[in-house]
């Protein structure tokens, strides 16, 4: 399914801003009362480090396509140094055509996955969209430990709030990218809300740096 969505266009500045450090504090806290292990990281670097640090060497990893991600040099960790074992490098050896069943069994249920949000509500509330919702079901219930990172430019006051940062920001950024190197394009497919999960499962890292869209 092709789609065409306007070009991205100039800045919004509701989606864009920055976040202060007592919001920062006050999402953390928002968070860890709804069961999530919340932490602010001081700057983009010290986010990497706290994901590696938290993930042992050899573990298997799957690394939901994001540019949070990538930005943080943790794509590159995951997929191609060697150090652990990478669900999407595993993926990529695969058939889609003759493997479809092999492909979507080794993506659902990984020992981690490293990722992003769309946005976070003041609340708490994690907001994540998606084309095809591949990642979706093992950030809410399947892989055994999910870590998101998040840029403090997606903080939102609430989920009306978020769920429009997600269509009118997120997914045009995204449909353009997807274009920029030579795909139809994106589309919002399906919508994950987090609003809970079990205590020591997730992992929000915050960010005080603009990060990913």
């Amino acid at each position: 399914m092709t789609i065409t969505l306007p070009d991205p266009g100039p800045a919004r500045p509701e989606f864009e801003r920055p976040a202060e450090r007592a919001r920062l504090d006050r999402t953390a806290a928002a968070l860890a009362s709804s069961g999530f292990d919340a932490k602010i990281a001081a700057d983009a670097e010290e986010a990497r480090r706290l994901v590696l640090d938290a993930i042992d060497e050899d573990a298997e990893v799957h690394t939901a396509l994001s540019e949070t991600i990538r930005e943080l040099g943790l794509t590159a960790d995951f997929e191609e140094s060697g150090r652990y074992r990478s669900v999407r490098a595993e993926l990529n050896k695969l058939d889609r055509a003759t493997q479809d069943r092999e492909m979507r069994k080794l993506a659902a249920a990984p020992d981690y996955i490293v990722g992003s949000a769309h946005a976070v509500t003041d609340s708490g509330e994690i907001i994540v969209g998606s084309g095809s919702g591949s990642q979706l079901g093992a950030y809410a219930y399947a892989a055994g430990r999910v870590i998101l990172v998040v840029g403090h430019q997606k903080l939102v006051y609430d989920l009306d709030e978020g769920l429009r940062r997600v269509r009118e920001y997120s997914l045009p950024r995204e449909h353009a990218r997807m274009q920029s190197i030579g795909r139809p394009g994106s589309l919002l497919a399906k919508t994950l809300i987090i609003s809970y999960d079990r205590p020591g499962r997730t992992t929000v890292i915050l960010v005080p740096e603009t990060l990913g869209f």
